[in-house]
């Protein structure tokens, strides 16, 4: 047999290490949910050698590879693929600010529209007194000056319309 005509599979690029981790990584995280398997470049070298022959060269290019790729890690220290660092951190910006101000999301189907006309000049300042004064408390969800009012957003709208016309005094 002639051993010199047989290819021999050489070492791939970075760029060649880089897309097939993102592969491994992004297919761990379409099956499970998130990646629980991969935490340093050791854990992608069983993948790597079974493509090619296994050597010092091969460990340094998937090293640089996964360097190279700068991916953040959870909590438990397993990279994440579809997430930048920044992007990592703007969330956990958020998540710090969503449970310091008690953040909830809120079905609004429940609430009906309610619009009080008011001029345009005096709507502001109208909707800063409502929303400081006890009498409006637990009346309505959330308020929007407009351009001719205020829009109310209220579970029950009527309560609100009757203390709304209470008020306004012809």
């Amino acid at each position: 047999m002639d051993f010199e005509h047989i290819p021999v599979r050489k070492n791939p690029s970075r760029e060649t290490c880089e897309n097939i981790i993102k592969r491994i990584l992004m297919t761990e995280v379409l099956e499970k949910g998130k990646n629980t398997h991969f935490r340093t470049a050791a854990d992608f070298m069983n993948y790597f050698e079974s493509l090619y022959p296994a050597s010092d060269a091969l460990t340094k290019q998937v090293q640089r590879a996964v360097r190279s790729l700068n991916m953040p890690k959870d909590e438990m220290g397993y990279y994440i693929p579809n997430k930048t660092a920044d992007q990592l951190e703007q969330e956990k910006e958020l998540q710090f600010l969503f449970h310091k101000a008690h953040a909830e999301v809120c079905d609004m189907t429940e609430y009906k529209p309610l619009f009080l006309k008011a001029d345009k000049e005096v709507a502001p300042y109208l909707l800063h007194v409502i929303e400081s004064s006890p009498l409006f408390e637990g009346k309505y969800l959330t308020a929007y000056t407009t351009l001719n009012g205020i829009l109310f957003y209220a579970k029950n709208p009527t309560q609100l319309d009757i203390l709304l016309k209470s008020l306004i005094v012809r």
